[in-house]
């Protein structure tokens, strides 16, 4: 794959640095990977978010007013060291603790909890929400078991809200908690994307073929599938989500995210949403805001994900908050 890069082992480290460029003064790079606000209140609770780059935006890209106050960024596609962690975690403390929040892969479990039992040494208070919205990588029944994909956007959208919001520690739990449970998504892959350092692909997907519900990385989904249309594709999806245990019916709010999982067209989501639209709307399922894009990606991975986030009086007023930042800014 053609890249403009440099020396490819060095892309994440680079990354980073143009990151930093991009927010002008506003944030800092604390650490080897670890990145804070420059201006955090002194007595907020604080938002931690972190995982492997090559997704971007995602998490590094969500620093800002109203979303994440840091993220402690890993290689490409793998989980950031336990120092990295702890220097961010370091950053962002403000003396009222720090949620950490990302998604459910071995990795980034094994490396924050470390983090968090070394900050903990140190005095800071941390506490943890994983993000498992993939309805696809495992039954209802072992949540715990389900990794983090797309729906974390509007999770961390509405965690910093919260954030800027809770009284305390617990409070911000509590809140972050209720978006997690409250959305859920489910992926599909066209093709892979590929590893900077080498040029290879992440997976091998035949050129007729569909992965339904692999994960961003390729991981393996619920079935492959000969390509179909935007339409059948969007009812299979939908499906998927609305058979789960959370329940979405008449009358109920939604928010809906079309995220591309990197070479996917604005023109391919947006007749994906045309069609979402049109299944909601004949179950009375009410849209309250729609986001579309390559949200969290994989490199030039071709494929999309549907997120659905269930409101509440409480998420709403949460996501109705300004923010802004690189992946997400809303006015």
């Amino acid at each position: 794959m053609k890249k403009l890069l440099n020396d490819p082992n060095q892309a994440a480290a680079e990354l980073i640095d143009g990151l930093v460029d991009y927010y002008n003064g506003s944030v800092t790079k604390v650490g080897p990977g670890a990145i804070a606000l420059t201006e955090i209140a002194s007595d907020k609770v604080a938002l931690l978010v972190g995982g492997g780059t090559g997704h971007e935006p995602i998490y590094h890209g969500l620093i800002g007013p109203g979303m994440a106050d840091g993220a402690a960024c890993g290689d490409i596609f793998a989980a950031p060291p336990p120092n990295v962690i702890l220097d961010a975690t370091r950053a962002v403390n403000k003396g009222q603790g720090v949620l950490f929040l990302y998604g459910n892969y071995a990795g980034d479990v094994m490396n924050f909890k470390i983090a968090a039992q070394l900050a903990a040494a140190e005095g800071i208070r941390v506490e943890t929400v994983l993000i498992w919205d993939d309805v696809a990588s495992a039954p209802p029944s072992d949540k715990e078991g389900r990794r983090g994909i797309a729906g974390l956007i509007p999770i961390v959208k509405l965690a910093g809200a919260a954030a800027d919001k809770a009284k305390d520690l617990g409070e911000l739990v509590s809140l972050v908690t209720l978006a997690r449970d409250n959305t859920r998504s489910v992926g599909v892959a066209l093709s892979p994307g590929s590893i900077p350092a080498t040029g290879m692909p992440t997976f091998e997907l035949d050129e007729d073929s569909i992965g339904i519900g692999m994960g961003i990385h390729g991981e393996q989904g619920v079935g492959v599938e000969k390509m179909m249309t935007a339409g059948a594709l969007a009812d299979k999806l939908v499906d998927l989500i609305l058979a789960d245990d959370l329940p979405i019916g008449s009358g109920d709010e939604v928010l809906v995210l079309i995220n591309s999982l990197g070479s996917t067209t604005m023109m391919e989501c947006l007749i994906v949403l045309k069609r979402v639209k049109a299944i909601l709307t004949e179950k009375d399922i009410k849209i309250y805001d729609v986001l579309l894009g390559p949200l969290v990606t994989c490199q030039e991975m071709a494929g999309l994900s549907i997120s659905f986030t269930k409101l509440d009086d409480t998420l709403k007023s949460l996501w109705d908050t300004p923010c802004s930042s690189l992946g997400y800014t809303k006015l």
